[in-house]
């Protein structure tokens, strides 16, 4: 049988190696990363794929710091009729809101990239497709500062990532993100039903 002396040396031994293990993601490996993004553990349940574009780390490194607020975010895309929810804006819980949409996608030609300071976007489209244009907050050339009343601000980048946009994908940007959303795929506009729901930074 252990001793009370033995017990007591394992035990401080245990609580040692929790203290040092990478249990937050700013510790985590790229595998561990990858691994917990790639499980999509986090979604509970809400059968959706996150788009491969998401800034893992900056996701798990928030989504652990504001574990509630993302759970009732997913919570939401989960158990709402999204195919009939009224258009416009939806209170959720305290900061927490979601928008709901409907439009025909958008030339690139004039329009202009935009990006958030107070929010982070959890874009998904409820029916129809489009293509998203993002690119790094840094290389956007600002024409339009930013304005506390619409929490954007508009410019113009040189080179983007382009990103499909269809029914069963979920979109993440961050305030480094720039994104251009609601743009044509193909000649023609197929009308877009989309919910963005807005999660305090």
């Amino acid at each position: 049988m252990k001793t009370l002396l033995q017990i007591s040396i394992a035990t401080l031994l245990l609580g040692a190696s929790m203290c040092n293990s990478s249990s937050h993601p700013t510790k985590w490996s790229d595998k561990e990363l990858n691994d917990w993004f790639d499980s999509g553990k986090f979604l509970n349940g809400l059968q959706m794929s996150p788009d491969q574009s998401i800034d893992r780390r900056s996701f798990a490194i928030h989504y652990y710091d504001h574990k509630v607020i993302w759970d009732k975010a997913f919570a939401f895309l989960k158990s709402a009729d999204l195919v009939n929810a009224p258009l416009g804006r939806i209170e959720l819980e305290g900061d927490l809101f979601a928008t709901v949409s409907e439009y025909f996608p958008k030339d690139r030609e004039g329009t202009l990239f935009e990006a958030h300071q107070k929010y982070i976007d959890i874009q998904f489209i409820i029916a129809g497709k489009e293509l998203m244009d993002v690119a790094p907050l840094k290389n956007v050339t600002i024409t339009n500062l930013y304005d506390p009343e619409i929490e954007a601000l508009f410019g113009t980048v040189p080179s983007f990532s382009t990103l499909k946009a269809s029914p069963g994908r979920l979109f993440i940007f961050f305030p480094d993100d720039a994104h251009r959303p609601s743009m044509k795929d193909g000649i023609d506009s197929i009308f877009v039903r989309k919910v963005v729901v807005k999660v305090p930074k």
